[in-house]
């Protein structure tokens, strides 16, 4: 057989399982559409040694949420909410197409948006999104590495805190951290600081859904609870770059003080912004036409 018509996953361990047992729907969907094009399939575990050797093999790499080690690999990535995926040259999610395409309000048809939108409300939140208040509050969400300024943030995480404080005069600010997060000493130290030298700051341990029905706005540097927070109908500053940007306040664009300033006055579609984001820019499992769908992305991206 040709080695360059192969195509090998790189996974843990138990989705390695999973996938090579045929009990991961799109990657089952994928590897149908592969297969029609003549490709053999094999599946490796992603540890170091074979994320190595996938530097110099012939022949085409699928990774899951990793940076391709090679210029025919790509990346898969649930699209934050089951059942969409995308499939991408790069890990990093600002530099998707989705990220560069503008977003246009009339690309939602009316009806079926509506009826989109609220489908999902109810799949992923119940009937906690139709309960939304705003109780005069900012919910931070807080992710990983507080105290350093990754390439895609314009300030570290305890920074954008700061800013916040200074920025924003009439809210209180409610900052969570990351439950699978495991942080230093020091980052731990440097929010409770801050809660100790600001009476409006408070560290709760409050879940997602309660803080976003009750919130007045999601500040953050991309988690990915500012989209959560659309399906609330609540708007956004954003401190880092990311895929869902389009109808946030955007730090990078406007700097902390007219982002903040302007994040509460937002009223975007988010019904419409929704079904483009999830049934336009990237593939719905679910669908009948995945497997056209796939296609045309592995069309795209040069793999068939």
């Amino acid at each position: 057989m040709n080695e360059a018509r192969i195509v090998r996953y790189y996974l843990h361990r138990s989705l390695k399982q999973r996938a090579e047992s045929g009990q991961h729907n799109f990657i089952n969907k994928l590897n149908s559409v592969l297969r029609k094009e003549g490709f053999d399939i094999r599946f490796c575990d992603d540890s170091l040694s074979e994320q190595i050797k996938s530097r110099t093999r012939s022949g085409y790499s699928v990774f899951l949420m990793q940076e391709p080690t090679t210029e025919r690999g790509l990346t898969l990535r649930l699209n934050y909410f089951y059942p969409f995926w995308n499939i991408e040259k790069t890990g990093k999610r600002w530099d998707w197409p989705v990220a560069k395409t503008p977003f246009d309000t009339a690309q939602a048809p009316a009806a079926e948006m509506k009826k989109f939108a609220n489908q999902l409300r109810r799949r992923h939140f119940d009937t906690a999104c139709e309960n939304s208040s705003r109780d005069g509050f900012v919910y931070v969400p807080l992710q990983g590495r507080l105290l350093a300024q990754r390439a895609f943030q314009y300030c570290s995480p305890i920074e954008m805190i700061d800013a916040l404080l200074e920025h924003e005069r009439s809210r209180g600010i409610v900052v969570t951290f990351h439950p699978k997060e495991k942080y230093t000493s020091e980052e731990i130290q440097a929010v409770h600081r801050l809660e100790r030298i600001h009476p409006r700051l408070t560290i709760s341990d409050q879940t997602m859904v309660s803080l976003l029905t009750r919130c007045d706005y999601v500040a953050t540097q991309n988690s990915a609870v500012a989209l959560s927070g659309f399906f609330f109908r609540k708007p956004a500053v954003l401190f880092g770059r990311i895929n869902f940007h389009h109808i946030a306040a955007k730090v990078h664009d406007l700097g902390p003080k007219e982002a903040i300033a302007n994040v509460g006055d937002l009223t975007p579609d988010y019904d419409a912004y929704l079904w483009w984001f999830f049934q336009k820019m990237s593939i719905n499992a679910g669908r009948p036409d995945v497997e056209d769908r796939i296609s045309a992305e592995l069309r795209r991206l040069g793999w068939i």
